[in-house]
């Protein structure tokens, strides 16, 4: 074995040291295997950069880490939606109130839409409000038809609780009639400065929500039944609120970007993507 050394130009020791290294590694590819494991039962379409955030490794700086998440075949499949759930047809009820508009604090605005889940060869269907600036969920509903009354006026009234006294934010949607029948109107007049898009590209931040709940979550969660489908939306909302780091929250959840907002009045300034 000397002689193998001296060939090799090393010494046992820096073989033993190297032997130990990799043995190292080992486990802790192991332990990285298995918080991923553990966190996509909750979160089953979390990507890298999350992911990374998340489990925090010492061992392992982001690149590497990256690196290694596409050589374990961590990486996902991405999934497109293509079927529309409101009626935009180019009319606009309210004014666009979004458009280039500087987002400086939570309750400055709520973006909102609906979408669909197949179930059993049945839609039923998700409606989503969101604080634009935090990101976070107000209000949801999953319902069985597209009235109003089954999904808006719901998720609207879920979110009217988390409405501190005396704010008026924009409501942005786009040019859905649930969004302008007389129910919901008769919600928003007195609490909210009504805004909409003449399409969906005109509401981007509630369309990447959308995709974001049924692509992230509620397909990995996968619900049979129409029970089902409510509990695990309820549990995709909570995952995301209290769970998911945002790069644009500085790393921070929807729920904790909030709570620093309130702590600390520290707002970030943004620009509207539209």
């Amino acid at each position: 074995m000397n002689e193998l050394y001296r060939v090799l130009e090393t010494t046992k020791q820096n073989v033993h040291q190297w032997v130990r290294r990799q043995q190292s590694k080992e486990v802790h590819q192991e332990q990285l295997c298995e918080l991923i494991s553990q966190l996509r039962v909750d979160h089953p379409r979390m990507g890298g950069k999350n992911l990374y955030k998340k489990i925090s490794p010492s061992f392992m700086g982001r690149d590497r880490f990256l690196g290694w998440y596409r050589e374990s075949g961590f990486m996902l499949a991405p999934k497109r939606n293509f079927r529309r759930t409101t009626d935009s047809s180019g009319v606009i009820r309210f004014p666009n109130l979004m458009e280039g508009m500087e987002l400086t604090h939570v309750n400055q605005a709520w973006v909102s839409d609906i979408t669909y889940y197949e179930l059993n060869g049945k839609f039923a269907y998700l409606t989503l409000i969101m604080d634009a600036y935090s990101r976070k969920i107000k209000g949801y509903q999953i319902s069985k038809t597209l009235r109003a009354e089954d999904t808006t006026v719901p998720a609207l009234r879920m979110a009217l609780k988390c409405l501190p006294k005396g704010a008026k934010p924009i409501f942005h949607s786009d040019g859905g009639g649930q969004y302008y029948c007389k129910q919901f109107i008769a919600l928003t007049h007195k609490q909210f400065q009504n805004s909409m898009g003449k399409t969906a590209y005109e509401n981007p931040k509630a369309e990447r929500l959308n995709r974001t709940i049924k692509n992230d979550y509620l397909y990995g969660y996968h619900p049979v039944t129409f029970k089902e489908l409510e509990n695990k939306a309820a549990k995709a909302v909570k995952m995301y609120n209290q769970e998911k780091p945002h790069q644009s929250l500085g790393g921070l959840t929807p729920d904790h970007f909030e709570q620093n907002q309130i702590l600390t009045k520290t707002n970030f300034k943004t620009v509207n993507s539209i």
